[in-house]
């Protein structure tokens, strides 16, 4: 089954007197296991795309799927537990509380998990700090660290969710090349060992490289997809 599924989707978005359409009839399978990439230009609809995929908006028209289940009618609230138990998120600004260590940030959304004890979410906390290398910051807070520690963190913090999907919105923006590199082979790695899927909105060409997977947007349109299990063209375009 198809981790994602979007059906005909439309978002339409009032701007002043006039109505703009972000997204036109777009429709996405992603399989488990995929390391895409959405790329097009600036204004292209690919961060209203994750957006939607990521239940923090909704679409117009159409429907999405996540693990088969429709989310496009579903309250606020229940959205909001989709997203604590199935989605992870990578921001582009790292979106880390300045207040909080490395470790606390990376427990904060556990803390919506009523299922999992203290012990449990240091535990997990723990785990995916060493996965990403940094055991040993874990009482720095976001100004102590460098700009791909503070990256590694948000990583940390979208699986410690054990989220099965992972969204990343352009996530080596405001990243050097070379460490925007290591954060990418890290998501690779992660991605290769277990399975999490990884959907990122980009402009960068070395993302797209990297990416097993590459959907082309312009205009609130799917053009073309490549790589492995792409949809035919016919069935990707509007």
């Amino acid at each position: 089954m198809a981790i994602v599924k979007v059906e005909k989707v439309g978002k339409r978005y009032p701007l002043g007197e006039q109505v703009v359409d972000a997204l036109r009839d777009v429709s996405l399978t992603i399989d488990p296991g995929a390391f895409l990439a959405i790329a097009g230009p600036s204004g292209s609809g690919k961060s209203t795309l994750l957006n939607i995929i990521g239940c923090i908006d909704s679409p117009s028209t159409g429907h999405v799927f996540i693990e088969g289940q429709d989310v496009s009618g579903k309250t606020p609230d229940q959205l909001a537990d989709v997203r604590a138990r199935t989605l992870g998120f990578i921001f582009q600004n790292f979106n880390l509380l300045p207040v909080l260590s490395a470790r606390e940030n990376v427990e904060y959304p556990l803390l919506q998990l009523p299922e999992l004890s203290r012990a449990e979410r240091r535990e997990r906390v723990a785990h995916y700090l060493d996965m990403v290398g940094l055991a040993r910051f874990a009482e720095h807070r976001p100004n102590q660290l460098s700009g791909g520690q503070r990256q590694r963190v948000a990583i940390a913090r979208a699986l410690a969710t054990h989220s099965r999907l992972v969204l990343a919105d352009e996530p080596t923006a405001n990243l050097d090349r070379e460490t925007g590199r290591s954060i990418l082979e890290l998501m690779q790695s992660i991605n290769s060992k277990a399975g999490t899927t990884f959907v990122f909105s980009t402009h960068d060409s070395h993302v797209m490289a990297m990416a097993d997977r590459l959907v082309h947007m312009e205009d609130g349109c799917i053009l073309r997809q490549e790589g492995r299990s792409a949809q035919p063209a016919e069935e990707a375009a509007p």
